[in-house]
């Protein structure tokens, strides 16, 4: 009889032979996925070229949370995600917040999107919403133009008349987690954090602006203890990253003499290319 999860010493040695035959793991094989991966979570390469065995879906509705998007099937990720998510939503709901809006995850055996994202690949980043409150089934469902712009893009800061106070708690209580090691904000978003938060400033070192992220936020944890296969990210700088480069995201751009060309897509770590073409894979296909 077959078994039922992958083996990853087996698929190391009795697989490896086959890598140089393996065709390039495309997005649109990672898409085909449906289920996740049978076997012990493990989370492979890093978090824009990786994949995930063991995945689990986070529930559709919790404490102080509710899932959107459900028919994208990217609600999936390593379990310390899934008790990361939960935990949230029951500090959400324990601080009097509307509920939180949790969006991507990461597809069932995570690997390469065909939009929308170069990261989540491995099960440990998510996007949250910075609308909140509780939807209706149907508009979770079909929630394409209900997001919260809450960044005037023209001005470079924060747009006044929908930023408050909730969103600056949402991204402080996000951040407090000690399993957290980056988060992902708009940098005018970063800006006004910067400016609104006190003397209790220590959570704004794991906050980092990055391009977009200007109706929801980017969590990024930290590769779990013992997950070999997993490649952490350089330790963010120290300080709470409100100085100079910050106000760098401000500058206008340097003019470039020659544009530069599109980056090549990186082939996917063996033990993800394995798992594409792993025995049983009919498995966790459609």
């Amino acid at each position: 009889m077959m078994k039922k999860s992958v083996n990853i010493a087996v698929m190391l040695t009795a697989l490896f032979s086959l890598l140089c035959s393996l065709a390039y793991a495309s997005p649109q094989e990672w898409q085909k996925i449906k289920r996740p991966i049978p076997g012990s979570p493990e989370p492979i390469g890093s978090y824009s070229n990786g994949c995930i065995i063991g995945a689990q879906a986070l529930p559709y509705k919790g404490d102080g949370y509710q899932v959107i998007r459900k028919n994208r099937n990217r609600y999936y990720g390593h379990p310390d995600m899934i008790d990361y998510l939960q935990r949230l939503g029951k500090k959400v709901k324990a601080a009097g917040l509307p509920t939180m809006l949790i969006g991507d995850i990461a597809m069932p055996g995570g690997g390469r999107f065909l939009t929308g994202h170069a990261s989540h690949q491995m099960g440990l980043d998510a996007d949250i919403w910075l609308r909140m409150g509780t939807m209706s089934d149907q508009d979770a469902l079909n929630s394409d133009g209900k997001g919260l712009l809450v960044v005037d893009r023209k001005a470079q800061r924060v747009d006044e008349r929908v930023w408050n106070n909730n969103h600056a708690l949402l991204i402080k209580l996000a951040a407090e987690d000690p399993k957290v090691t980056r988060i992902f904000v708009n940098p005018a978003i970063k800006l006004k954090l910067c400016q609104s938060a006190g003397n209790q400033r220590a959570w704004l070192h794991k906050v980092r602006p990055w391009f977009g992220h200007d109706s929801h936020f980017h969590v990024r944890l930290t590769c779990p203890k013992g997950a070999s296969y997993c490649e952490n990210q350089a330790p963010v700088p120290a300080g709470d990253g409100c100085g100079s480069e910050l106000y760098s995201w401000f500058e206008p751009p340097k003019p470039t003499k020659t544009p530069s060309e599109p980056k090549a897509v990186p082939q996917a770590p063996p033990l993800c290319q394995q798992i594409l073409n792993a025995p049983n894979r009919s498995e966790w296909l459609e």
